[in-house]
């Protein structure tokens, strides 16, 4: 949230949204083609979604040709299962708080080989908001609630306030 006064360039004062990705602020009022970036960002990672299990598709059907193995071929599909399953999880958290940098960094790999599961979380918080929406609008009504309340002034004097008996 920026805290910026108008300088006359057309910003208003007090906090302004933060952009989302693919929607900008249009999630504020639900303006500017926001149902239609809805369903386009649910149609497009739905279909990324269905690319990816096809190239896993191959590359499972690569590792048959290659005759490796009952074991590391039932290993390669519960792997990409687990991670595709706690992607999702993780994902699905980061819409409604804020995920911790230092655990965000260390789940990266699991988040690039669980991939498929990132994708399908976007794809289901497409079909209700905007990915991340909640999150935003409830950081951004307390900063306006917080710049009103430090930008109202006081009625009277303090000092002349008469003592509660």
């Amino acid at each position: 949230m920026s805290d910026e006064t108008s300088t006359g360039t057309g910003t208003p004062a007090g906090p302004q949204p933060e952009p989302l990705r693919f929607f900008g602020t249009t999630w504020v009022e639900h303006d500017g083609g926001y149902t239609g970036r809805r369903i386009g960002v649910a149609v497009g990672s739905l279909a990324a979604a269905v690319a990816a299990c096809f190239v896993l598709r191959f590359a499972y059907q690569g590792l048959t040709i290659a005759d490796v193995g009952t074991l590391v071929s039932v290993l390669v599909v519960v792997m990409f299962a687990v991670c595709s399953a706690l992607a999702f999880r993780h994902t699905s958290e980061s819409f409604t708080k804020r995920p911790d940098p230092d655990r965000q960094a260390s789940l990266r790999g699991l988040l690039a080989i669980g991939f498929v599961g990132s994708l399908l979380a976007y794809c289901f918080r497409s079909l209700t908001e905007a990915p991340g929406e909640k999150l935003h609008r409830e950081e951004y009504e307390a900063a306006k609630q917080q710049y009103t309340r430090r930008t109202t002034r006081r009625a009277g004097n303090p000092a002349k306030k008469t003592p509660r008996s």
